[in-house]
């Protein structure tokens, strides 16, 4: 019985991980990982320790990249520092004032007013933002794919 809850309460956190990479407000390869985490508790044990290993690195590592390429990404459009600066600092504010949109419009909108505030167009200033949008969508899309092989192997083990 409880090996039957164990996995039915995975496969919720495997379909609330991959929904959560797409929603902002949820962390969403550390939800799919926890589900993963519930299946090997059950008496299947269906996976090696070095297969947890490898996707915990992979799910810490997703963590990071979700702060790191929309920054990446304004400086790759041509941002300046300040559109840099402006990418990071709008994050920290897009994250504490409006969660959860925020994690999208934060960076958007600070690498376009920190160009604006370097002196350079509008023109510039959106074409920085542009990357930090794709920066955003990048890392996203890298979730998902993450999220999903979390989802083939819950299936693999328990079906």
């Amino acid at each position: 019985m409880l090996d039957i809850l164990l996995i039915i309460v995975g496969g919720v956190l495997i379909v609330t991980g991959t929904i959560g990479c797409i929603l902002p407000i949820l962390p969403g390869p550390p939800i799919s990982y926890a589900g993963l985490l519930l299946v090997q508790l059950s008496s299947r044990h269906p996976f090696s320790l070095q297969f947890l290993i490898i996707f915990a690195v992979l799910v810490a590592f997703a963590a990071l990249l979700d702060y790191v390429i929309p920054i990446y990404g304004t400086k790759k459009f041509e941002g300046s520092s300040y559109g840099i600066w402006g990418s990071v600092i709008g994050l920290i504010l897009g994250l504490v004032f409006f969660p959860p949109l925020g994690i999208l419009i934060g960076p958007v909108a600070g690498a376009f007013i920190g160009e604006l505030i370097h002196g350079h167009t509008a023109g510039k200033a959106v074409k920085s933002a542009f990357g930090s949008l794709l920066g955003f969508f990048t890392g996203t899309i890298l979730k998902l794919t993450l999220c999903i092989g979390m989802a083939y192997y819950y299936l693999v083990a328990v079906i």
